[in-house]
């Protein structure tokens, strides 16, 4: 699978520790929409099995890091940096 510069990759987590982490693609910002609402608060995504990561308000797990709701629906992100017209990574 090629990788396209101006799309976010299909994974990708806010967590250094995670395998879906990317920090250059973080540091160009990252727009994602959730069931066709804009979100601001997603930790991690995937965009070809349709869901989303946010915390579950201050819940802490065992490493004392967030705890996690998985959430399914349809998910399109873009790169922030791109400004308004920026081709969108979505499903389908």
């Amino acid at each position: 699978m090629t990788e396209n510069n101006d799309t976010p990759p299909d994974r990708l987590s806010i967590h250094a520790y995670s395998a879906d982490y990317n920090l250059d693609a973080l540091q160009r910002g990252i727009g994602i929409r959730f069931n066709g609402e804009r979100r601001t608060t997603v930790e991690e995504y995937c965009i070809s099995e349709g869901w989303i990561k946010v915390q579950a308000g201050k819940s802490l797990d065992r490493k004392g890091r967030p705890m996690l709701l998985t959430l399914k629906g349809p998910v399109e992100a873009w790169f922030e940096d791109l400004g308004d017209d920026a081709p969108v990574a979505k499903a389908g």
